[in-house]
């Protein structure tokens, strides 16, 4: 990995030491500067788990990705910075249903604490959290990691209402081409979230930024305001603003507002 490169990309320029606190500054800053999007999916460019592959894409073109692209990286990076991690695999809650094995990556970093990192969830927490630590509040939401027969459960609770799980994961330690299969299926099956919209999120310091389809979500404080996208033109322009991602050349940018997927 060309690390000053990685490193440039999230915005990082504090300790490399490995250190619990690095941990949590490189997470926040990964968050804030790479956004979750899946706009590969609708344009029909194949997502191949290759690192150098990924590595070009994320850091050298400045896209952003999903959860096996996204992650994948973060951990190469902490390996190169000397922290312990494993790949680790999760069944992802939908609608009180739990997905299948190798639904989700995420990363377990071990040193002076064990920490889970996940940094490809979405809206989900910014800094890692310690195993068996108890709450962490952040962003007006508090995060839980519970035990339950051996497993681990990723909770989340809003403010007002109960908490909810949203992943279950053993800590049985993972290869990135263990994800193959159902990264091309999060591509391809008409059964999965990633073929039915497009979507591309960002953290801000101040809540959230998402393009999803055609409408433009922005979270500040609490308060959040959705619209409708005018055209192509405000939708590459948005792209740009909020994420810095340039499409080029692409054909048919249409079919990121629409939700008109292709087929890799």
């Amino acid at each position: 990995m060309d690390l000053e490169a990685y490193l440039q990309r999230i915005g990082y320029h504090g300790t490399r030491e490995p250190t619990v606190d690095t941990l949590v500054q490189l997470h926040r800053a990964h968050m804030y500067s790479v956004p979750f999007e899946n706009l590969d999916i609708p344009l029909g460019q194949p997502i191949v788990l290759s690192l150098p592959a990924l590595f070009e894409k994320v850091v050298r073109r400045r896209r952003g990705g999903f959860c096996y692209e996204l992650n994948a990286l973060f951990g190469w990076c902490l390996q190169q910075l000397g922290f312990q991690v494993e790949t680790l695999s999760a069944r992802v809650f939908n609608g009180g249903v739990l997905g299948p094995e190798f639904d989700h990556m995420l990363l377990l970093v071990s040193g002076s604490e064990t920490s889970i990192a996940d940094v490809g969830f979405g809206d989900s927490f910014l800094e890692p959290l310690s195993l068996g630590r108890g709450e962490l509040a952040q962003h007006g939401r508090s995060y839980r990691l519970v035990e339950q027969g051996g497993d681990w459960e990723l909770h989340q609770q809003i403010p007002g209402a109960d908490w909810q799980p949203q992943y279950v994961f053993s800590l049985l330690p993972r290869k990135l081409e263990d994800f193959d299969s159902m990264c091309r299926y999060q591509q391809t099956s008409p059964a999965s979230g990633f073929t039915r919209k497009s979507v591309c999120s960002l953290a801000t310091r101040s809540g959230r930024v998402t393009l999803s389809n055609g409408r433009l979500i922005v979270t500040r404080e609490g308060h959040r305001r959705e619209r409708a996208i005018a055209g192509v033109a405000e939708y590459l322009a948005l792209l740009w603003e909020h994420f810095g991602i340039d499409l080029g050349h692409e054909p048919d940018p249409e079919r990121l507002m629409q939700g008109r997927l292709s087929q890799p």
